[in-house]
């Protein structure tokens, strides 16, 4: 097998490229080492560490109150999986969900308590300015005082609207959410990261479906994996990664699986023109389901026009569109 690198969104090569670079020196494609979950991490992490990009890591929007929290997992196999929550003063949650799920009998840990593990981990705090730049602070204090002030366009579909109307005008072209990165090594082993700040002044204590196994993420060796990115709510009411790696588990290919993980979406909720939801997919190496075919490679697929995924293999680096739109 060759190694690969899939994530989501136009900021992906800040996730693929050290992700790759873990990789090649693992000497992953040809078979060594097992650094497909390190090579995730490492993507993931450099996302959170970026203060442009503000839906992930530090420089994520806060929720209502201004405070900023951050969530993420990670996952190899359904006994294989980690994820913090409601974290608030440690930056990388995907390295500390590696932790959760090495060092406890446990899956996922939040709130305060998510935070105190890292600590005793040996984990660095943000520091005294805590997650909140100066930019997101703000961009909160804009909202604040009246949402009208904020520049809307820039976050459509990603922040709540202000009424009925601006619903009915605004549309799904968002740019900014929740980094997901997909891995396989050149021994066809899978692992995946998810990682994000959350909804942008979402209510305080809101968790999506970005740290939860089997709706952000989901990852089985024997079946694929699978990430989620856009309105958590509609991927959690549809348990939308774990079902995708379900249709690859009963044969479908990567695009059909994302395609039908979406399509359920459609038809169970009520959509409003601001809704969006992605996904990222990726086929086991031993076949789509062990149904005895070739690798079945990768997709993507969006139910609006917007999404783009970031893929890294031995040809380079590139952003595209999604495969796939529902809605177009």
């Amino acid at each position: 097998m060759q190694p690969i690198v899939l994530s989501t969104w136009s900021f992906g090569p800040v996730a693929n490229n050290p992700a790759w670079e873990v990789l090649v020196r693992r000497g992953d494609e040809g078979g060594g080492g097992g650094g497909v979950l390190d090579a995730v991490i490492a993507g993931a992490t450099a996302v959170e560490n970026d203060p442009t990009i503000n839906s992930v890591g530090i420089g994520g929007l806060p929720d209502a109150s201004g405070r900023v929290s951050l969530d993420g997992c990670v996952m190899e196999n359904p006994d294989r999986a980690g994820s913090v929550a409601c974290l608030r003063r440690f930056a990388n949650p995907c390295a500390i969900a590696r932790r959760v799920m090495e060092k406890t009998i446990h899956i996922m840990l939040v709130g305060e308590d998510a935070d105190r593990f890292a600590e005793r981990e040996g984990f660095a705090p943000i520091g005294e300015k805590g997650l909140l730049t100066d930019y997101a602070r703000g961009e909160w204090e804009k909202w604040i005082s009246d949402p009208r002030h904020l520049d809307r366009d820039k976050y459509r579909g990603w922040i709540p609207p202000l009424n009925i109307e601006e619903k009915a005008r605004s549309g799904p072209d968002q740019s900014h959410d929740t980094v997901c990165v997909l891995g396989m090594d050149g021994r066809g082993r899978l692992a995946g990261a998810c990682s994000t700040s959350g909804m942008a002044f979402k209510v305080p204590g809101r968790v999506g479906d970005s740290p939860i196994i089997g709706h952000g993420l989901y990852v089985d060796q024997e079946a694929g994996a699978a990430a989620a990115t856009g309105n958590g709510e509609l991927v959690m009411g549809t348990c939308g990664s774990f079902l995708a790696v379900e249709m690859m588990r009963r044969g479908a290919m990567p695009i059909d699986a994302a395609t039908e993980a979406l399509t359920r979406i459609t038809r169970r909720f009520k959509l409003g023109p601001d809704h969006q939801v992605a996904m990222i997919v990726m086929a086991s190496a031993k076949g789509a389901g062990g149904h005895g075919r070739e690798w079945g490679g990768w997709a993507s697929a969006a139910i609006r026009p917007g999404f783009q995924h970031t893929i890294t293999d031995a040809g380079g680096t590139r952003v595209e569109p999604a495969q796939r739109v529902l809605m177009a």
